[in-house]
């Protein structure tokens, strides 16, 4: 599976993501993703969202710094409260998994 993509639209304003967990949820195989600049910014997403949706591309995409960082960011950010942050767990197959 690839581990880096690209959203179609942008997440909380980021559009470029890392596959870090996979899981199985409910009988779903279910994917963690996490923004590449802020890790704050996190999704979980099935396989069928992921692959045949349309709403995401394998790999990075270039983008203009205006589309890949957009103004909804900025307002995330300055009213995101630390405490509404979810915690990610890598799974010791994770390739992201460094201990």
């Amino acid at each position: 599976m690839e581990n880096f993509w690209t959203s179609n639209k942008p997440i909380k304003g980021l559009r470029h993501f890392v596959l870090v967990n996979e899981a199985k949820e409910k009988g779903n195989i279910i994917f963690l993703m996490v923004s590449v600049l802020d890790s704050e910014i996190n999704l979980k997403t099935t396989y069928e969202e992921l692959i045949n949706s349309g709403n995401w591309y394998k790999g990075w995409i270039k983008l203009p710094k205006h589309k890949s960082i957009t103004k909804e960011y900025i307002y995330f950010k300055s009213t995101n409260k630390v405490e509404d942050m979810n915690e990610i767990f890598v799974n010791e197959d994770s390739v992201f998994n460094i201990s």
